[in-house]
């Protein structure tokens, strides 16, 4: 069984370089060890008209993954954090508080670890 991984830029090179010399997307994912529909993705998602651009298509995947980052606890919510904070309540008190009134799940190990990178 195969696990999912992203493809490497290696790979990509790869994808190019088998592609050129004539073998099918079954074969070339053979060979890299993916699934056939990742070769089949890759190729469609990044064949333009100069055809496949194994770099490109590798700084397009980056962007693609760097876009979709999203921070784990919202603005709002250290909005909320920094404003007990500042009130001198404790993080346990907060992480408490954010639980049982907002339905806000939060640790006070996170609330500790984001008072230290404030100051």
């Amino acid at each position: 069984m195969r696990i999912y991984a992203h493809l490497t830029q290696s790979q990509r090179y790869q994808i190019s370089a088998l592609k050129q010399m004539g073998h099918s997307q079954i074969e070339i994912a053979n060979l890299l060890r993916v699934h056939k529909s990742t070769v089949s993705r890759e190729l469609k998602r990044n064949t333009g008209g100069n055809g496949y651009q194994p770099r490109q298509a590798h700084r397009k995947a980056l962007c693609r993954r760097k876009g979709k980052v999203s921070p784990r606890i919202p603005t709002s919510t250290w909005i909320l954090v920094e404003k007990y904070l500042k009130e001198d309540w404790s993080p346990e008190q907060i992480s408490g508080w954010l639980n049982l009134n907002k339905d806000i799940r939060i640790s006070h190990e996170s609330i500790y670890q984001y008072a230290l990178t404030q100051n």
